[in-house]
């Protein structure tokens, strides 16, 4: 090809239509749904040219083949899917776009590689003539069907997408509206003038909580059209059995039943706060001339038992006493910016915890939670209390393992005697996490201040010279991948001859940015029970804090690390009065710990290997 030469996209395809247009999406080669939806298409008198596939006719079920000879046989126009582009290269994953290491990535090897050894070289073959997009032209208007969004074949677009990504994605169809699936979850969204529409998927269940899988119905109005979200019921038993009998991950079949994916790592927060929560079939009429201004929502975590959608928000018992946090007083060597708790050198909110009442709090555990296992000191910077290191020898000598945060500066380092002692007396029960917010200096100091990255290194090299245990802590910035953001940590550890393993999260704590302004979802109580039994955590589960605000007579228990002020999360002035339910009623408890992934009680390093 000359220099400069321009390859030339090919036209999409176009199909006209003058009647009720059924799109679809996602047959995952669940044999017994595609059949479901002929019948129903036959029922509804939507002949096959009327019919239009958004892709990936084989993915996670037991017949890939047989699904897509149905596929075929009838006629039916199909958009490339990332899994058909993968199939007909022959290529070792489905591409669908899966953070690497996530349970989606682990699981979707089983079943792809599985789908590789059934499709036939006449498939492959037809796969790679599939157009990557056809255009739909309904009472006047042009719609771009594609699998994922017109910029990437495998680009998740979910209904919580924030409108200039998708607006974006519409200025580059160049049409009146997008057309998609891959995503699973069906949803319509109007942004200015044009329309956005997923129809869902019919090999697999919304994450619902239900068995039902979707398709849409769009049916010319004169100049408007009418947009149905259709739910279809099917022999979800009989394609589970199938999966079971095929060898495919049990994960999955069992999805078919409780309508819950088996791993919510591809889903925004949006979505996974709506997991459990049952679609409703919809209809809707959209027109250019008329885009529907957005109904103003009333504010997020505001009632105290109920979220603005009337569901009972989520509350999560004291499953066992495992940390017990001491803040140690809001005092700080430093002012970070945008601090969890706002400790700088003047903020004396919470003041210093008197030994007093510490000792008081331990016994009271002692006593009541034998199964605590771990004293946590929190701050400010707990090495500005000068009782600190006689609470540590304490809790050390009744046997607890004890966890300090610290930003291992000047505070810190004039107890290097102490510490190496306890650490002599008590091998392998202390253990120190140091902020250290970004691998570069820059970066760091321009949330801890000047001069601050050297020191903080220095501390942590003599912590890992004395054999203290050390974990790094690091705030991260969800824009840039984690690979990325832990290969920075990785490089900066190799250079300085530190023996911390970037890869390890117990090691390397990756805590999400409090100041976000966006506005998390609030997490209902069908949610959790979702959320909490795929692996979510939160530390008020295991977890309380005794705190000393100024002004209270005496210290008072909270039921997190993060929320010392919010009123809602005193639960009283002791242990015994603290081991009720908690409400998951604050962003934090959204941002931080049940769509952030985070928490202030980490496993002990070893343990986590």
């Amino acid at each position: 090809m000359p220099d400069g030469a321009r390859i030339e996209t090919p036209a999409p395809p176009v199909i006209h239509a003058d009647g009720p247009v059924l799109v679809f999406g996602g047959c995952y080669s669940n044999l017994q749904a595609t059949e479901a939806l002929l019948a129903e298409a036959a029922r509804l008198g939507i002949p096959p040219e009327r019919m239009i596939c958004t892709g990936d006719v084989v993915a996670y079920g037991a017949d890939p083949r047989p699904t897509v000879a149905m596929i075929r046989a009838a006629g039916i126009a199909t958009v490339m899917g990332n899994c058909e582009e993968s199939l007909a290269q022959d290529a070792g994953d489905c591409g669908c776009g899966f953070a690497p290491g996530s349970a989606c990535e682990r699981l979707s090897a089983a079943w792809f590689t599985y789908a590789s050894s059934q499709i036939d070289r006449d498939d492959r073959a037809w796969m790679a003539t599939l157009p990557r997009r056809i255009d739909l032209v309904l009472a006047g208007h042009r719609f771009a069907v594609v699998h994922g969004a017109p910029s990437l074949i495998n680009r998740f677009v979910f209904a919580s997408m924030p409108e200039a990504a998708l607006a974006a994605e519409l200025a580059l169809a160049g049409a009146d509206g997008v057309i998609g699936g891959h995503c699973g979850v069906p949803f319509t969204r109007r942004v200015d003038a044009r329309l956005w529409h997923n129809t869902g998927a019919i090999g697999l269940p919304a994450n619902d909580g239900t068995p039902r899988v979707w398709f849409s119905l769009l049916t010319p109005r004169g100049a408007e059209i009418e947009i149905r979200h259709c739910a279809l019921d099917y022999d979800h038993r009989a394609a589970a059995a199938a999966m079971r009998a095929a060898g495919l991950p049990a994960d999955y079949a069992g999805t078919m039943a409780s309508g819950i994916w088996p791993s919510f790592d591809v889903l925004p927060a949006e979505e996974q706060a709506a997991t459990g929560r049952a679609l409703a079939a919809t209809t809707e009429i959209w027109s250019p001339d008329a885009p529907a201004a957005p109904a103003p929502r009333p504010p997020r975590f505001a009632h105290p038992t109920a979220t603005t959608l009337g569901e009972p928000r989520a509350r999560v018992a004291l499953d066992g006493l495992k940390t017990l946090w001491f803040n140690t007083g809001t005092l700080c060597n430093i002012a970070c910016t945008g601090c969890y708790i706002e400790s700088t050198p003047r903020n004396d909110r919470l003041v210093y915890l008197a030994r007093a009442d510490f000792d008081r709090f331990l016994a009271e555990a002692a006593g009541a939670h034998p199964e605590l296992r771990e004293i946590g000191f929190t701050g400010g910077e707990p090495f500005m209390n000068a009782a600190l290191p006689g609470m540590i020898e304490a809790a050390l000598e009744q046997g607890y393992r004890v966890l300090v945060l610290t930003n291992a500066l000047r505070p810190m380092q004039r107890h290097r005697a102490t510490l190496a002692r306890l650490h002599q007396a008590h091998p392998g029960r202390l253990a120190l996490r140091v902020s250290l917010d970004h691998h570069t200096p820059e970066a760091h100091e321009h949330i801890r201040g000047a001069g601050t990255f050297g020191p903080a290194l220095a501390g942590i090299g003599w912590l890992m010279e004395t054999g203290i245990q050390t974990s790094i802590a690091a705030r991260f910035d969800a824009g840039v991948p984690e690979a990325e953001f832990r290969a920075g940590f990785a490089a900066l550890f190799q250079a300085r001859s530190l023996a911390i393993d970037a890869w390890d999260p117990a090691r390397l704590v990756l805590f999400p940015e409090l100041d976000d302004p966006s506005d998390p979802p609030e997490i209902s109580a069908a949610s959790w029970q979702a959320l909490r039994s795929r692996g979510r955590e939160v530390m008020c589960a295991t977890a309380r804090m005794v705190v000393h605000r100024k002004g209270e007579a005496a210290p008072r228990v909270a039921a997190c690390t993060l929320l010392p002020y919010a009123p809602g999360f005193d639960l009283g002035g002791s242990l015994a009065e603290a081991a009720g339910a908690v409400t998951l009623n604050h962003p934090y408890c959204a941002r931080f710990c049940v769509f952030g992934a985070a928490s202030c009680s980490p496993r002990p390093p070893e343990a986590a290997r």
